[in-house]
């Protein structure tokens, strides 16, 4: 079998911050990085546009988010998972 046309795509889990827009969701992903010559760990984050078709994420979600193709100007991700829905 041959995998040529697939690729590994990325997954990351991050925190749902904004879900105003319609399927769409605003995903901050945070990560911790060792400073090469302090040996500090600094925490850094990015925030990334996900596609969510049903809506079904709001503020507070941790939701876990993988790579696809460009579906708008700034929007390659897609919501793949809810992994912990945020309390009402």
């Amino acid at each position: 079998m041959d995998n040529s046309g697939q690729r590994n795509k990325r997954t990351m889990v991050g925190l749902v911050t904004s879900d105003k827009m319609d399927k769409t969701v605003v995903v901050e992903v945070s990560t911790r990085k060792k400073h090469p010559t302090y040996k500090k760990y600094i925490r850094s984050s990015c925030k990334y546009k996900a596609h969510d078709a049903l809506n079904q994420c709001a503020i507070g979600d941790t939701v876990a988010i993988t790579e696809c193709r460009p579906l708008s100007k700034d929007k390659s991700w897609r919501v793949s998972k809810l992994m912990v829905q945020a309390i009402k």
